[in-house]
């Protein structure tokens, strides 16, 4: 089984930042793209950020420049690191995975449970 684990939300005033953590952690062959995406109120899902094994990276236009994403190869570890942030930014924000359990077996996607983000105005 695989599980990824998000921390690192929480209430913060415009302007502020967060950085939001996302470990992998158990049956972990190879993980590939790593990203994050976040859903507000009554909105759909949108991707945030990813990141390849290359590492590649891209961004939502709404967050370049604010975001940053990276990944610690040797932590199964992905990070997003938040700044300038705005009341609109306010949402669930997910952790999403592509991993590889064995050698044989087909990579799919893996999400974590979301973490918080609350911007005050």
């Amino acid at each position: 089984q695989v599980q990824l684990v998000e921390s690192g939300g929480g209430l913060v005033q415009a302007g502020g930042s967060l950085r939001l953590s996302c470990a992998a952690s158990g049956s972990i062959f190879r993980i590939n793209a790593m990203g994050w995406y976040r859903q507000a109120p009554g909105k759909q899902r949108e991707l945030v950020a990813g990141i390849t094994s290359d590492p590649t990276t891209n961004y939502a236009d709404s967050v370049k420049g604010r975001f940053t994403i990276s990944r610690d190869n040797a932590k199964n570890t992905v990070y997003l690191q938040m700044n300038s942030l705005k009341p609109e930014d306010t949402a669930v924000y997910y952790c999403n995975a592509n991993i590889q359990t064995r050698s044989w077996t087909t990579p799919r996607g893996y999400w974590g449970q979301g973490t918080q983000v609350t911007v005050s105005s």
